[in-house]
């Protein structure tokens, strides 16, 4: 049995457990880091490029996404664009597609137009397409089966020229490899190596127990998806939480059927995502269209076990039964799930999703798309038990011993050097090391702040009800979970504020 010694042990090979390896390779003085991951390579999971929609969500096109939120999504999206350009990964990991949220029938192409007004000083960049526009970017949006327009007004709100498409698989494997390069940083990657224990150390930090190695370490990470939870509540951490793995499933188009990404309005009272369709970059730009959503017993899909590991982490009792009725007692929630999960089942699947995918394409035949098998991951919602509902914000345990359990659902793979940042500011305060902040932004951001714009007020009855609406589904369901709040100065100062009336 072999001894290891690190300054820091990351779980987790995923694009959230290397970029924190990355960041603090590169703009710390920490000399020792070490990465334990239980497959056989890097990014295995839902960072590989398979299981996400490889989206960089800016915050742009996504119609969910408040002008706050998307403000601070905006500044964590731009630190993985700058990083890939920074090392030349334009069309090898980072690629350009023109993208666009479309707004169909009267009510959507309404809420679309008062947004772009709204969010157009934050994303200067995006552009209204009418139909005669779409007709040349987006011609399979406008044209039934039959060659015909769609007799419906539609409208899109986009972009040609961003990077907007990762391949988060390739990152995960750049942030290691570029890690590596660091000089007096030794930085060691253990594949195949499952981490069955964490236990406090008699002497000083930690000691993390796998089959064939004993770790030791001052500081240990967790950003192992579902499973932070679950070697969480191992050491009696997070016992008020429980995780509701959420599947996402996919199908693709036999040959490259749309030019860009398009995206539907969200539907305000779903705290799911909507459908969308876009050039997967692992299949020569054939159109990937989804996902649905699908609530699985287990913690890893596609992965053989996990099923028991899943009810240990859910912790099943009578305020976790009282959180789900919450959400089936809702009729659009309830009549969403029940729909979603008939899309596993064959044959019937590809008829029930013609129906929704024709919103977007509404020439699509049958015989032009399949059920994408292998496809999609898991992503790990948090149940808080105190609360009896479900969060669908990114969950962090901060235990104030050194030790921190991360559960990043969507968008974390975009928010991966963002979350690296916040932890590392936590570990070398934590440890009494030095952080090279000037680098650091200088790299990875176009500033501290993004200043927005005032709010512009919209007297448009339809639009109001819709926002009103968003801002009630984000009330009930998103909200950001930080047990033991690591850094006052980090949190008390946002990464968005709103520019003051004059």
């Amino acid at each position: 049995m072999g001894v290891k010694n690190f300054e820091v042990i990351i779980v987790g090979a995923g694009v959230s457990g290397s970029a924190l390896a990355y960041e603090l390779a590169r703009y710390t003085d920490i000399k020792s880091i070490g990465i334990i991951e239980k497959y056989e390579n890097i990014a295995t999971l839902n960072s590989c490029g398979t299981s996400n929609s490889q989206t960089i969500h800016v915050g742009d096109i996504e119609t969910n996404y408040t002008l706050q939120k998307a403000a601070i999504t905006k500044r964590t999206a731009k630190m993985v664009e700058k990083y890939c350009l920074q090392h030349n990964y334009q069309n090898k990991i980072i690629f350009s597609h023109q993208k666009m949220a479309l707004g169909v029938g009267k009510k959507e192409v309404e809420f679309l137009l008062h947004r772009y007004e709204e969010f157009s000083e934050l994303f200067p960049y995006l552009e209204v397409w009418d139909k005669e526009k779409l007709k040349e970017l987006e011609p399979r949006v406008v044209f039934d089966e039959n060659g015909n327009e769609r007799t419906e007004s539609i409208v899109g709100i986009g972009t040609k020229d961003q990077w907007t498409t990762v391949d988060f698989g390739k990152l995960s494997s750049s942030f290691i490899e570029n890690a590596k390069k660091e000089r007096d940083v030794e930085l060691e990657l253990f594949l195949n190596t499952k981490v069955e224990k964490i236990e406090k150390s008699k002497k000083r930090g930690y000691v993390v127990k796998t089959k064939e190695n004993t770790f030791y370490a001052d500081f240990v990470v967790v950003d192992a998806g579902a499973h932070s939870l679950f070697l969480a509540h191992q050491m009696g951490f997070g016992l008020n939480l429980g995780c509701l793995p959420v599947a996402g499933s996919f199908y693709v188009t036999n040959e490259k059927m749309l030019n860009g990404k398009v995206y539907m309005i969200q539907n305000p009272k779903l705290p799911f995502a909507a459908l969308h369709g876009d050039p997967d970059v692992l299949a020569d730009g054939n159109t990937r269209f989804g996902p649905t959503a699908l609530m699985l017993p287990k913690l890893e899909r596609y992965k053989s076990g996990t099923y028991l590991d899943f009810w240990k982490t859910l912790r099943f009792d009578k305020n976790i039964a009282i959180a789900l009725w919450k959400l089936l007692k809702e009729k659009d929630i309830r009549k969403y799930i029940f729909r979603n999960f008939l899309f596993e089942i064959p044959f019937l699947n590809k008829y029930l999703f013609l129906k929704d995918a024709r919103k977007i394409v509404p020439s699509l035949k049958l015989d032009e798309f399949r059920y994408a098998k292998g496809f999609g991951g898991v992503r790990p919602q948090v149940l808080n038990k105190d609360e009896q509902k479900l969060l669908l914000g990114e969950a962090s345990i901060y235990t104030g011993e050194g030790l921190i359990f991360n559960m990043t659902p969507s968008p974390g793979a975009t928010s991966c050097l963002g979350n690296a940042e916040r932890d590392l500011k936590y570990i070398v305060k934590y440890l009494g090391k030095t952080f090279d902040e000037t680098k650091f932004n200088d790299e990875l951001t176009d500033g501290e702040y993004c200043v927005l714009p005032e709010p512009i007020a919209s007297q448009k009855a339809v639009v109001n009800l819709i926002r009103a609406e968003i801002q009630r589904t984000e009330e009930k369901y998103l909200q950001d979970l930080r047990q033991g709040q690591p850094d006052a100065d980090f949190w008390d100062k946002p990464h968005s504020k709103l520019q003051e009336k004059k």
